[in-house]
């Protein structure tokens, strides 16, 4: 059998088809070449962003400090509980400060006593309030006497701190082994405490944001301490973990207690160094609501007048 054969090409072939403006080079490297040229601006938009967003700062209007107080709604009656909310609001409004009101009963405490409220509370003003700096807690027993006093002057900036912090002091008097860091340095300061002749005082306090104030607050909080039964609940909690975890004492500053926690004659733990004098910062009534002989609303209201009559 035989098969055709292919036709025999011509010696005389047509003239070329007229030259296409763009060569086939270029139109198969067009897409790559522009899907570079987004990649690039995409990378340069990106790293704008992040350094615009790095040195551009908290969002305006946002408070460097934020006042916590926890309320005990059964515990108190309106009235009282109005005037420290009155009390807080005046001196958030001296200094562009924000205050934090949650009701106690907003936390789980798994049946621990209600004084331990004042730790996830902290917590959550931190969570609600990311771009601020300090979370000064003042507990329902305590007013603010002196308006004029800011956080940052009188207690957190660096050379102030410098000046007030207690070094190598016991933590927990009279004769405790372990004691404030002699070498501690200002800038390195995230917790401000004070002492009375007993123990820690938990009554008021000020933490710097950050993840170390967070971690000290989870490790304050850990259902073990709560499940332990202290005998003084969250506050020999507080003195167990301060002691024994070097990270957290570390950050630790504990200053002159009249800074920022002054006692009045009837709170349990005082001495004449610490008990209330004019113009101090705070007066704490502290134990007044542990006591049967005391009433914290007749001892508040002597110290709101005398805060009403001066503002």
């Amino acid at each position: 059998m035989h098969f055709a054969l292919p036709p025999r090409k011509t010696s005389h072939p047509p003239p070329y088809a007229p030259r296409s403006s763009r060569s086939p080079f270029l139109r198969k490297s067009r897409s790559p070449f522009l899907l570079l040229i987004l990649c690039c601006i995409l990378v340069i938009a990106f790293l704008f962003l992040r350094l615009f967003t790095a040195t551009s700062g908290p969002p305006p209007g946002t408070p460097s400090v934020v006042i916590v107080t926890p309320l005990d709604h059964k515990a108190y009656s309106k009235e009282y509980l109005d005037k420290i909310q009155e009390n807080r609001i005046y001196y958030a409004e001296q200094h562009g400060y924000k205050c934090f009101f949650p009701s106690v009963a907003d936390y789980d405490l798994a049946g621990a006593p209600m004084g331990w409220a004042r730790v996830p509370a902290t917590r959550h003003a931190m969570t609600l309030n990311p771009h601020s700096t300090f979370f000064f807690h003042l507990s329902q027993n305590s007013l603010i006497m002196n308006p004029s006093l800011s956080i940052e002057d009188h207690v957190m900036s660096v050379s102030r701190l410098e000046e007030i912090m207690l070094r190598d002091k016991p933590v927990v008097p009279p004769d405790s082994v372990i004691k404030t860091f002699p070498h501690l340095r200002g800038e390195n300061v995230d917790l401000v405490l004070t002492q009375d002749s007993e123990g820690l005082s938990q009554g008021s306090f000020i933490l710097r944001q950050g993840d170390w104030s967070k971690f000290f607050l989870d490790t304050w909080f850990d259902p073990l301490y709560r499940a332990y039964n202290f005998q003084k609940a969250e506050g020999h909690a507080l003195e167990h973990v301060v002691q024994w975890h070097p990270t957290i004492l570390a950050k630790l500053a504990l200053v002159p207690q009249r800074l920022i926690n002054s006692y009045n004659n009837d709170s349990p733990g005082h001495d004449d160094t610490i008990l209330y004098a004019d113009n101090d910062f705070v007066i704490h009534l502290s134990g007044c609501k542990n006591n049967a002989r005391r009433d914290c609303e007749s001892e508040l209201e002597t110290f709101y007048r005398l805060w009403k009559s001066n503002v």
